[in-house]
């Protein structure tokens, strides 16, 4: 049986345990004591969507960047509120960034085929200390004005921002399992998407985070993975990642709205130890988009998010397959990254790692590589440091051969869960552990 103990924070992970052969699939382990609460009749501050961000690529747009040119950007926000405030980064840009104007509204569902259209009424500039233009300097991120624009729990919000000067490389996420536009001039109030001719399925440009008001937060949970939570695998423009399926189950579970808000910071092909451009086996080139490595990623990526209160790390199966690394390196780095997690009054979660036989060319696994996994998991289930045990393993694994996922989730690829998948992880995460 799972169990809970107090905790500085509540620990935000979530429902019934799944069960497999008899074990549960998520365990609690004793943790620090005490609580904390926010006041139910004040408005305050929550994370309610955020994204890890990146330097851009050696070429392509990333590297080149925008030139008067604008970007519509969908994202899927988690809780809502009567309030917004957006935040743009140039975290890792090489030169100070102008922001011609930018503006928030909701999509146009009567034409649900076209993601680009906006519904016009709903439209409204951001401003920047009061004004509609600003200046990103080098290195640093931007935070729109508090904004009255009512948000619905669970729903789409439709940013769109003109950068009328070079940009030079730019600040991306580059895994967005979301379609998003790039049209040339300032498109930031037109409502029809017409102009935005440029239509990948990837790239979050410049944008990191979503905040909305709230009365009575609880906070934020952030998932801390690689490209299992980043959504690899599930439908495009569905939402079906595990952490957004997570949301859902949270949403639905509290009608108090004492929810809290669930921001997923997974950035594919992340590794513990190891640089993005380091290259891997099966001759994987390595780019800046995979992200510096995850101990370098804490005070952008979780310390740095609004009102996070319990983290959730998944990591370390890129670096078994893609750099072959001793378990004793991994759960040295996951240690290090739960010990500075707790450190800061946060609840620390940590999940074991999934199954990828069959992934990749001849060496991306191997029986030795197997062995590491199953070492790592094995220390995981047996530690006592966390506040708590997700085990995805038990979750996705076919009983009948452990090291690989489940036919029924898997997405093709043999590493990565499809949407049923994804439900399954999210329905792992016990929600009597909570403790709001």
């Amino acid at each position: 049986m799972a169990t809970a103990t107090p905790k500085r924070w509540p620990v935000i992970a979530a429902a019934a345990a799944l069960l497999v052969a008899g074990a549960p699939a998520v365990v609690a382990s004793a943790g620090p004591s005490g609580t904390a609460a926010s006041r139910p009749d004040r408005a305050e501050w929550a994370g309610s969507w955020a994204t890890a961000v990146t330097r851009g690529n050696s070429v392509g747009l990333t590297n080149t960047g925008l030139n008067d040119q604008s970007v519509r950007m969908i994202v899927h926000v988690s809780v809502g509120g009567p309030a917004l405030r957006v935040r743009l980064s140039n975290l890792y840009g090489e030169q100070a960034v102008s922001v011609g104007r930018a503006t928030v509204a909701r999509p146009n569902t009567a034409t649900p085929d076209d993601l680009s259209d906006i519904d016009a009424a709903s439209v409204r500039p951001l401003t920047f200390t009061g004004a509609t233009t600003a200046t990103m300097n080098r290195g640093a991120e931007l935070l729109s004005d508090p904004l009255a624009f009512p948000v619905a729990d669970d729903s789409d919000l439709v940013v769109t921002v003109h950068f009328p000067t070079p940009t030079g490389p730019t600040t991306f996420h580059g895994q967005s399992q979301q379609a998003n536009f790039i049209g040339a001039g300032d498109l930031t109030g037109a409502a029809e998407g017409t102009g935005f001719t440029t239509r990948p399925t990837c790239c979050w440009f410049f944008l990191s985070g979503v905040d909305v008001q709230r009365k009575g937060t609880p906070g934020a949970l952030v998932v801390l993975s690689d490209s299992i939570g980043d959504g690899n695998g599930s439908t495009v423009n569905a939402n079906r990642r595990w952490p957004d399926l997570l949301s859902d189950r949270l949403l639905a579970d509290r009608p108090d709205k004492r929810t809290p808000g669930v921001l997923n910071l997974s950035l594919a092909g992340n590794r513990l130890n190891h640089e993005g451009t380091e290259p891997g086996d099966g001759n994987y080139p390595g780019y800046y988009q995979l992200g510096p490595n995850a101990a370098a990623r804490l005070n952008e990526d979780v310390f740095g998010q609004t009102g996070v209160r319990t983290v959730v790390t998944h990591l370390g199966i890129n670096d078994i397959w893609m750099s072959n690394d001793t378990p004793e390196a991994i759960i040295g780095t996951l240690r290090q990254i739960n010990q500075q997690l707790q450190q800061r009054g946060l609840t620390s979660l940590v999940a074991t790692l999934t199954p990828y036989e069959g992934h990749g060319a001849p060496g991306v696994w191997t029986p030795q590589k197997e062995a590491t996994r199953q070492a790592v998991n094995a220390y995981l289930r047996g530690s006592r440091e966390f506040d708590g045990l997700l085990d995805f393993d038990r979750v996705l694994r076919d009983p009948a051969r452990p090291s690989q996922l489940l036919p029924a989730y898997d997405s093709g690829d043999h590493i990565h869960p499809n949407d049923a998948g994804n439900q399954a992880l999210a329905n792992a995460v016990p929600l009597r552990l909570l403790d709001l």
